[in-house]
């Protein structure tokens, strides 16, 4: 089994196809490794960790619903967020989007040592900033992945999206998730035994049973069915994925 962990750049389709027409640059561009698929995706408009693996398996589990592994992601939002705990309140119990409510979520406001601390430089190309309004940072931690779901999800309480890096996946095995940590835009690196060891529990054991708020539940598990390499499918960045 092969499995990466690559610092998606902005601008970067979550696939090794160019799509007719489009600007976008793709996997091919940053990684030359046979063999190995998105597990899930990125908006070209994102950053941040994506895992590719040739392990259809892997794929399934990582991308399937129901297993619903918390993915990380801190937001560039327009606004203080600051001065709007409401809305930090309503990200927590699930906005309306598309005409359905989103599951539950943990939403946090961040500081500039926060972003510091972590590395976070300046995005290529910058984002649009308006000189009267301020911008502020969110974490947001999802377990479901519908389409550009932390857009929607920001702008639905007032506070729209201007950068969007997915930092973690949390692998629900009680320790810590995997990050794009000490890989700078553009970077990869393969698992590590530890990470390697990890992953081939969560083929083992399958997806977590969700409980009564539709959240994931540690502990439980159930067998799901495979889907080979078709989990996460689909060629737009614009997919599935939360991001």
């Amino acid at each position: 089994m092969t499995t990466l962990l690559f610092h998606k750049p902005y601008g970067v389709l979550s696939q090794f196809s160019p799509e007719p027409g489009s600007s976008w640059q793709t996997l091919a561009d940053y990684i030359r490794v046979p063999g190995v698929y998105a597990a899930g995706r990125l908006d070209a408009d994102s950053e941040g960790l994506l895992v590719l693996t040739d392990d259809g398996l892997l794929q399934q589990r990582l991308t399937d619903p129901r297993c619903g592994h918390w993915r990380r992601y801190w937001v560039q939002v327009e606004g203080n967020a600051g001065a709007q705990p409401a809305a930090i309140t309503q990200l927590q119990s699930g906005v309306l989007i598309q005409g359905r409510p989103t599951l539950p979520a943990r939403a946090r406001l961040l500081s500039d040592t926060d972003i510091e601390a972590a590395g976070i430089g300046q995005r290529t190309p910058p984002i649009r900033q308006r000189r009267q309004i301020p911008t502020s940072w969110l974490e947001l931690e999802l377990c479901e992945g519908r389409n550009r779901q932390v857009r929607r999800m920001t702008a639905a309480v007032g506070l729209p999206t201007l950068r969007l890096i997915r930092m973690a996946i949390d692998l629900m095995d009680g320790d810590a998730p995997l990050s794009w940590a000490g890989l700078e835009p553009g970077g990869w690196r393969q698992t590590n035994p530890i990470e390697c060891q990890r992953l081939a529990g969560i083929r083992r054991r399958g997806c977590a049973r969700r409980g009564s708020q539709g959240i994931p539940s540690q502990g439980v598990v159930r067998r799901s069915p495979g889907r080979g390499g078709l989990a996460g499918g689909g060629k737009s960045g614009h997919g599935a994925g939360g991001g």
